[in-house]
Formats: structure tokens, sequence, C-alpha cells
């Protein structure tokens, strides 16, 4: 057994921590102190890293694997045997046992290394067998695990239909129970990552009833074909393809949970998988910076360094600043889930979504700065544009997943004002009741505000901002209840503020709780300028977050809303000089 995976804290007081930033509380003691990997674990994460690093720079050359289009057998051979494959498997079935933390972190180093090798390893790893490792019986991981942790079987995760990508609850593929227990599957999958290379298939499908199954589809099964592979734009060595099920029988052992948990049991492996896409988007984001850096202190235009000048120091600046916030809130979110966190799939969604819309903008900058020569095939940056213009539609669109924050966040709300909307006078017993308690909880909230109290004292003042924030958007999302009532569900323009609100907020939370913990540590070696990076990120994130609350009231959408509906009716762009 491993040791604890982060320091001991407090009981938490919350299942979730986004959530209730919705009902305006703000629960610190989740949070503070920022939670951080046991020694002997971090001890274990370095020494991996070393060799992991060791290793690529001597055996892997990410252009040659994209050029043969897969990665080679004896390379997965090879990061099998370092563990690489099993980071998060318990060590009784062949893992390394780590926290989602570690796991994160080495996924850091793995996507760092290549793209490609980051998406491949983690269709195995994050999605492909998760489902096993969540809710697998004994004798599933048993059997399969041990082989998978090891490298010797490759995993895939086949949800995308034609038909059903984002909606992804409305599958089409079916599976009929047959008196044995187990079942026949017909249908079709697409987009599926290690297609012809995964010896098991986390597979999902619709029952008669309507409801959905999880079943582990090994690829020796009659009637699993595999169709031709996609062309893709980037990650070309990821085997990306179409999957046919024909009268495929799938024995009642390898059905994953129980019928009608398939789709929750997607959702959660999905809700895992976001959080390496938030580490993953680091490791990119750290990348692109050192890249432009090292070239602007290098290059010399005008008789100085193009680092002298001030439209290179502000892409420069934000790159840093906004890497700072990302990486404090990917790890505040793995550290939540070290730590127990029940319910982190708001948490997983904007790490995800924010994480892979900055690549993608501050790979377009590290572009710009590195002029003509970026636009060369030699150079890194074109591998690099083409292989994460995806991140921001798998695992979720990010634009779905804005509106999922929202709505997941308004729940709740909504659920405290359902009791007034639907109040008569027939029973003014329970009108007062409810009504009473609705205003005692107002009451509360403005007697005993949300505070971020147990940050620095340098900080207090950006503490005070955030928690006036959290305040600001229960108000907000009460407003917009009482003003669309149901209709909220189908205002995704309101959707994607909260959502970009709710993200800057818990990415402030997230970096005062970081810098903090860095001031209390000092002997941990902080850089001389890491406070004011972290003012500077939450200064920022602060004003993103007015602006959001703002367009709540005064936006141009119904205006935008037209042009794009006329544009539809004449099918094209209609004007002309």
């Amino acid at each position: 057994m491993t040791e604890p995976t982060t320091e001991p804290t407090t009981e938490l007081t919350a299942p979730s921590f986004v959530k209730p930033l919705f009902l305006g509380e703000l629960h610190e003691s989740i949070v503070l102190p920022y939670p951080r990997m046991a020694p002997d674990e971090h001890a274990r994460i370095d020494t991996l890293t070393t060799q992991l690093r060791e290793w690529a720079a001597a055996n892997y050359d990410e252009r040659d694997v994209e050029q043969q289009r897969w990665i080679p057998d004896a390379t997965v051979r090879a990061l099998g045997e370092m563990g690489m494959l099993g980071l998060y498997v318990e060590q009784q079935y062949g893992g390394l046992g780590l926290s989602q933390t570690g796991y994160c972190r080495m996924f850091e180093v793995l996507s760092g290394i290549d793209a490609t090798l980051g998406v491949v390893l983690g269709v195995h790893q994050s999605i492909g067998y998760k489902g096993i490792h969540l809710f697998g019986s004994d004798e599933q991981k048993q059997r399969f695990l041990p082989d998978l942790a090891s490298g010797r079987r490759l995993a895939g995760f086949a949800l995308t239909e034609p038909h059903a990508g984002s909606d992804a609850y409305h599958l089409e593929t079916t599976c009929e129970l047959q008196p044995d227990g187990s079942y026949v599957l017909n249908g079709e999958k697409r987009y599926i990552g290690n297609g012809s290379r995964a010896d098991v298939l986390t597979t999902f499908a619709r029952t008669p009833s309507g409801g959905h199954v999880a079943l582990l589809l090994e690829s020796d099964t009659d009637g699993f074909e595999v169709g031709d592979r996609y062309d893709t734009m980037g990650l070309r060595a990821n085997d990306l393809r179409r999957l046919r099920f024909r009268d495929v029988r799938v024995p009642k052992e390898n059905v994953l949970g129980s019928e009608g948990q398939g789709f929750a049991i997607a959702m959660q492996i999905l809700n895992n998988g976001r959080m390496s896409l938030g580490s993953g988007s680091v490791a990119a984001a750290r990348s692109l910076t050192d890249m432009a850096i090292a070239h602007v202190t290098q290059r010399e235009q005008f008789g100085r360094p193009l680092a002298e000048f001030e439209l290179v120091q502000d892409k420069i600046g934000w790159m840093v600043a906004y890497t700072y916030g990302l990486e404090a809130m990917s790890y505040l979110t793995t550290g939540l889930v070290d730590r127990g966190l029940q319910d982190y799939s708001l948490e997983s969604a904007i790490v995800k979504v924010a994480g892979t819309d900055f690549i993608w903008q501050a790979a377009n900058r590290a572009f710009q700065l590195a002029g003509g020569k970026a636009y060369l095939r030699s150079e890194p940056y074109e591998k690099i544009l083409r292989d994460i213009r995806i991140f921001p539609i798998f695992e979720g669109a990010n634009d779905v997943l804005r509106s999922y924050i929202a709505l997941n966040g308004i729940e709740p709300v909504a659920a405290q004002l359902s009791g007034l909307s639907h109040l008569g006078l027939r029973d003014p017993i329970t009108a007062v009741g409810v009504v009473a308690d609705y205003v005692g909880a107002m009451v509360r909230r403005k007697v005993q505000p949300p505070k971020l109290r147990g940050t620095q004292e340098r900080f207090a003042s950006h503490a005070e901002v955030v928690s006036d924030q959290v305040e600001q958007l229960r108000a907000v999302t009460e407003r917009l209840l009482r003003r669309h009532g149901e209709a909220i569900t189908a205002r995704q323009a309101h959707h994607k503020r909260l959502a970009a609100a709710v993200t800057d907020i818990y990415a402030q939370i997230a970096t005062l709780a970081r810098v903090s913990d860095v001031l209390e540590r000092p002997e941990q070696g902080m850089i001389g300028d890491e406070p004011f990076i972290a003012e500077t990120f939450c200064l920022r994130a602060a004003d993103r977050v007015r602006r959001q609350f703002d367009q709540i009231e005064h936006n141009d959408d119904a205006r935008t809303f037209d042009i794009a509906r006329a544009a539809y009716g004449r099918a094209r762009y209609h004007h002309s000089v």
C-alpha cells in the first residue's frame, strides 16, 4: 500500500467546491491549505520524471513516430516496463499506485515529450481502462489490469457515434440481453483512439428499455470489425478508427457495473480524463513559453533583442501569468480528488475548457513571436498547432461543457427557488414556512457573506474581491432564473458568461491558495516574483469576471442572433462592395 497522497486536512464540508459557489457559498476549508503530495510520492515522481525524460531523449523521436503513424511496439513495451501504462493502477495489479495528482504530474511529462504520446497513453489509461479501475469487480480487475498496466495489452474507449457525439446520451448502438447474461451488440462507433491497436475497449450501448450499459469488448471477439483509419490533421500517430459491431456477443463477466449504469459510468470516466487534459495543457503551455523566451532573448532586431520590446513582453507576461493560474487550478483539482472530494465534475470540466482554450491562444502567440521560421516544417511550431487543435473538441467539446458547467451550477439555485415559484394561497402555513426559510437564508448570506480568510495577508484585497464575486455569482444566477425560468436551459450565451465567470473565480481562489502556501513554506524554494505573478493573474481574472457579469445585462445577443439567422436564410455571406 502507498502512503497518503496528500497532507492531512479537515473533513470536507461539501461534496463539491465549485457547485456551492453558485449558491454564494465559499467552503474555504476544502481548498486551504493548498493540497500537496506526500513527500514520499513527491520523491517517486521526481525519480520517475528523470528516468522518463532521459529515456525519451535517447529513444523517442516524435517526427519519426508521426511518420510511422504509430508508436513502435518496442517503445510501448519499454514504457510499460517503466510503469508509464499503469500509473494509477494499484500495486497489487502491477501498477505504480500513484495518486490523481501523481498521475497528472507524470501525464504532464508524457505530453511534454510529444502530444501524440500523451494522447495514446491517455486513451489507454485516462479513459480506456479507467472504468475497470473505478467500477470493475475484483475478478475483472484481476483479469484485465495486470496486462493493461504493463502494456502487454492496450485499451480504448468507444463512446462516440456518427449521430451521437456531444449528445452522447442518445446512442444508437444497441445491445440485447441474452438468457445466459451476455449481451449481443450491434452498431457503429467513430473517432475511436487506439482503434485497431486496443485489445480491450470500454464500449457503451443502449438496451431495448432505453437504458445504457458499459461493456468490456475484447478485440478478438467474432463480429467486431475495425474500419478505415481517419487521416487527421494532427496527432497523426494516433490510430483513430471507425468500429463496427455485427452481432458481437459480450459475455456477462465483461459487463461493467450493471444495466442502466452505462451513461453514468461514461460520464465519470470522462470527468477523470478531463483532469489529465488540464495537466497536459500545463505541459504544452510551459513548453511554448520556454520556446518563446529562448527565441526572443536570442533574436535581435533594430539593434536590440526582441525581448526588450513592449509588445513582446506583453505576450510573454501574459503566457507566464496565465500558465501559473492554470497550473494552480489544475493541481488544486487533482488535490481535491486525492482529498476525497465526491463530486468534481464541474472542477474537471473547468480545467479542461480553460486549459485547452488557453494553449491554442498561447501557441498562436508563440508562433507570432517566432516569426517566419515558425512556418517551416523543420521547426516544432507547426506540429504543435496541428496536434493541439483537437483538444478543445474531444472529451467533451468546450462549448458543450460551458453549458454543462453553467446548468449544473444553476441547478442547486433553482432547487432553492422552486419552493417560491410554485407557492399558492391555499396552503398559507406551508407558504409562510418556505418564505421564512428562504428569507432566513438570504439574511444569513448577508450577515455571513462568503469569505476567503485563510490566504496570506499580502493578498487580502484580492481575497476580498473574489469573495464579493462569489456573492455576485449567486445574485446573477438567481436573477437569470427569475427572468427566464425553465427557458434558461436554452440561453447559451448566458451559459458561456456564467461558465467563464465561475472559471475565473475558481482560478483566483486556486492561485491565492497556491501562492499563500508557497509563502508559508519558503524552504520549498519560492521564485522571487511568484507573488507578483499571482497578483497579476488575479487582477486580470477579476476584471474578466466583472465583464462577464456586466454582459449579462448589457449585450448585443439579439442583434448577433438576428444576423446569424439572416445568413442561414441566404445560405451564404451575401454582401459585397
